[in-house]
């Protein structure tokens, strides 16, 4: 029997969200009653419910029941919310029910922030369209283009794009948006974060201004509020959860540790419990790589996730991950979001996180669905002053953890790193003999 969950494609959670600032004039949905809301009381066609029921959903979220009545009015909608709110269900059904009975041609586009987001996106059309002939692609870099470019110009009614590689294709004039009537800005602050304001808006100008336009972010800076001005006409606000909220079912540690230890610690606690499977973050690309070696002398199978991986290694390590082959996935903050991965029971911030709003889309990666998880935080001498800025967004203290042998403020910790220390400067051939860990329990 399928087992019955929300309809999520990023699990139920309450969500960090700015207010749109005053000079945003929006008009704020109405969420009276909206506890009481089941899948059949959506106006969602025979076809749509058949498969949500198959999905073996039970009720919508909040976001979807907020703004999956707008979309299929034809509103614009801006949704504030986080990582773990459903929202992108929030926006592919009713986008696949406006287009149900339609002409056959290019009429909704989404374009999304990574590749990962932009294949989730696409599988979520996919399932909620399988009862109807509608076809999708997804369209991203990293890949030959030359697939794409088939399925482009054999017709397609729905694309889910990054930006680069749609500007790509739009300039090889493989796709035309002539009859467009929808458009979707997924992830809106992380696209804008990433550089591709110029591409956004040089694709928006290939689209017919008479259109549906929906905007999706986790918060409101000047920069998506001048997005939204521009773009959207007389937007509905649909907005879940308040600023700086965590997902309840998450229990949160920070574990003081020098940075020469981390990984140690990092080893160290991962033999000491069970993981189903634990998302390791770092700042740097070469960070994540150099925690895969160090887990992996340590017998601790790992493998890396980062943008100078090539496309098929980051969809292989994906793979591995939600399959179980792998049960510790180190990534950058390419994973934050987008990454739809059940039964993640532990994420790790090697780093401490710059922004408090990395950290509350860090930890959604876990704490899905309502199920319980752990959020580790390794904070180095130098990282206290960015962990308290975290506590005051969060509102409230993060519990210290303090390992025998790691804590930067116990004579242990300092004896283990100089010893550690005059391992490293060891002259060349030296063998250096190291305790060898046992490896994740399975």
């Amino acid at each position: 029997m399928k087992k019955a969950v929300n309809a999520v494609e990023d699990a139920p959670q309450e969500a960090e969200v700015e207010a749109p600032p005053a000079e945003l004039v929006t008009e704020r949905a109405s969420t009276e009653g909206s506890e009481t809301i089941r899948w059949v009381d959506l106006p969602l066609s025979p076809e749509i419910q058949r498969a949500i029921a198959e999905a073996g959903y039970v009720s919508p979220t909040p976001i979807q029941q907020q703004a999956i009545p707008l979309v299929l009015r034809g509103r614009d909608v801006m949704g504030l919310a986080q990582t773990g709110t459903g929202k992108t269900a929030a926006f592919t059904l009713p986008l696949v029910q406006r287009l149900i009975g339609g002409p056959r041609r290019t009429r909704a586009l989404i374009l999304t922030p990574t590749r990962e987001l932009c294949v989730q996106v696409e599988e979520s059309v996919t399932k909620y369209a399988r009862h109807s002939p509608l076809d999708v692609v997804s369209v991203y870099g990293g890949v030959p283009i030359e697939p794409q470019t088939q399925a482009l110009r054999a017709g397609v009614d729905v694309i889910v794009a990054t930006p680069g590689r749609l500007i790509d294709h739009l300039e090889r004039q493989n796709v035309i948006f002539d009859d467009l009537e929808i458009l979707v800005l997924d992830e809106a602050d992380r696209m804008l974060d990433m550089g591709f304001a110029p591409q956004i808006s040089a694709i928006v100008k290939e689209i017919p201004a008479f259109r549906q336009t929906m905007l999706f972010s986790a918060t409101m800076p000047p920069e998506v509020e001048a997005l939204a001005r521009k773009y959207l006409r007389k937007p509905l606000l649909v907005q879940v959860g308040r600023r700086s909220s965590a997902a309840s079912t998450v229990t949160h540690a920070v574990y003081p540790v020098a940075h020469n230890r981390k990984s140690a610690l990092l080893a160290e606690l991962l033999n000491r419990e069970e993981h189903e499977s634990a998302l390791v973050f770092t700042r740097t690309k070469s960070g994540a790589d150099r925690v895969v070696r160090q887990l992996e002398l340590a017998g601790i199978p790992a493998t890396a996730m980062h943008a100078d991986k090539t496309q098929p290694q980051r969809t292989k390590a994906i793979e591995d991950f939600k399959s179980g082959v792998i049960k510790v996935l180190v990534a950058t903050d390419i994973a934050q979001r987008g990454l739809d991965i059940q039964n993640i029971t532990h994420v790790v911030n090697y780093d401490v996180p710059q922004q408090p709003e990395d950290y509350v889309h860090r930890i959604g990666r876990t704490g899905r669905a309502a199920k319980e998880g752990d959020a580790y935080t390794f904070m180095a001498p130098d990282e206290i002053a960015m962990v308290r800025t975290i506590e005051r967004v969060l509102g409230a203290p993060i519990p210290r953890v303090s390992v025998e042998g790691y804590d930067f403020g116990t004579a242990g910790a300092d004896r283990e790193s100089r010893a550690e220390g005059a391992a490293a400067a060891a002259p060349a051939g030296k063998t250096v003999i190291t305790k060898k860990r046992r490896s994740i329990r399975g």
